[in-house]
């Protein structure tokens, strides 16, 4: 099964495509989509659309796992981020891809099995789980790494795979 893992954001999406065979969970690619901040919102959403596709063109994943919006302290970048992952939902959902959606808290849960662990404690798990040389340094990246594996352990968990 491939699993396209999705943490979006206006400024920067990051994104991962996993491959879970048998046991293994392999990281067939990961990177971010980060938008240029001179150009207005609607053209980094256009932006953010158009490089979607193209992930979706290239890696073909048969499931998506995308970060839901929980809560922001920040008022000014709740609206940025919900435009982007309506914008990240709207292409799956052209291109007929399950969404899974999963908020920090349980993407963490599943993880680490605490749902407030750290990103140092996420990332620990992450890198024993995937198979990979090395992974990410960007934490965007890394955090859709985390909800990809959090839908393919979600999905063992209450026996789905």
């Amino acid at each position: 099964m491939r699993i396209l893992g999705i943490d979006p954001g206006l400024a920067i999406v990051g994104y991962s495509v996993l491959d879970i065979e048998k046991d293994e969970n392999i990281l067939e690619t990961s990177g971010s989509i980060q938008t240029d901040k001179t150009k207005t919102d609607a053209e980094r959403l256009l932006e953010i659309e158009t490089d979607m596709q193209t992930i979706l063109s290239m890696y073909k994943p048969e499931i998506a796992s995308v970060e839901k919006l929980f809560y922001f302290k920040n008022q000014k970048t709740v609206i940025p981020v919900a435009e982007a992952r309506g914008v990240i939902l709207s292409v799956l959902q052209k291109n007929g891809i399950p969404i899974f959606e999963y908020t920090p808290m349980e993407v963490k849960q599943v993880i680490t099995g605490y749902g407030r662990a750290t990103k140092e404690e996420v990332a620990k798990i992450v890198e024993m789980s995937i198979k990979y040389k090395k992974l990410p340094k960007l934490d965007d990246t890394l955090d859709s790494i985390a909800i990809a594996l959090c839908y393919s352990r979600n999905n063992i968990l209450v026996g789905r795979n």
